[in-house]
């Protein structure tokens, strides 16, 4: 774990990360976020034990509301607990990303079919402008590729106005990005992906449910297979 010195506070964190002035958010909201972004960075290594301490100390707060964000965590599927042993982040398996990119397979292609027929023109742009920034994020190697790569695909999806399904496809994104992250270090994917999202976005702008439906399948697809062969080859595990 890195001393204090070497990473920010959690008060610079989260103003990074700074709520819109309607939005009221609860440190353990933003410590949650925090630490997620850590785990799924690789930050904060899985399947080695938390330093509660150390981390609370890293981030300038109390462990309480630290381990109300490590509990949350664990209901996201993004930490574990052993008895007697504390939190773990989890860690990555073939048996879990066939089972994350099976259930984004059955809700995500219909979710953004459906949303595409009702989008306004605010959702159509924003979908244009997070699709912008997700492409000059990968060509610049800026780690905010996870967190946009999620948000363009959630902006494909929420119009739909399907609160359940927007909300479980949400956890399901959250869970693959580790996954998504590793197939994207491979050179030349992220001109692939770059590609495959244009086409997304283009039928999803021109209201063509079957045309979103079919090419939001193979992009899911596509990653699977890709991750498949990498576990094959003993390098899926981060």
């Amino acid at each position: 774990m890195a001393g204090p010195g070497d990473r920010p506070s959690l008060f610079d964190l989260m103003n990074c990360m700074a709520a819109s002035p309607l939005e009221v958010r609860t440190l353990s909201d933003r410590l949650m976020e925090v630490v997620r972004d850590m785990i799924l960075s690789g930050a904060i290594a899985p399947d080695v034990p938390i330093r509660q301490d150390a981390l609370a100390a890293d981030l300038n707060v109390s462990k309480i509301p630290l381990r109300e964000a490590l509990v949350r965590l664990e209901q996201d599927g993004l930490v574990v607990s052993h008895a007697n042993r504390g939190f773990f982040a989890r860690g990555m398996s073939a048996a879990e990303v066939e089972e994350i990119f099976e259930l984004r397979l059955k809700l995500e292609p219909d979710a953004a079919a459906e949303a595409c027929l009702v989008a306004d023109d605010a959702r159509q742009e924003e979908a244009r402008q997070v699709l912008a920034q997700l492409n000059a994020a990968a060509a610049g190697g800026l780690p905010t590729v996870g967190p946009l790569n999620r948000a363009f695909h959630m902006a494909l999806v929420q119009p739909s106005k399907r609160a359940l399904t927007t909300e479980i496809t949400s956890r399901l994104h959250v869970m693959a990005d580790r996954y998504v992250r590793k197939h994207l270090e491979h050179k030349g994917r992220h001109l692939t992906a770059e590609a495959e999202h244009q086409d997304i976005l283009q039928a999803w702008l021109a209201r063509d449910a079957d045309k979103v439906r079919r090419l939001v399948a193979d992009h899911l697809q596509h990653t699977l297979s890709d991750l498949r062969e990498e576990f094959a080859q003993g390098d899926g595990r981060g």
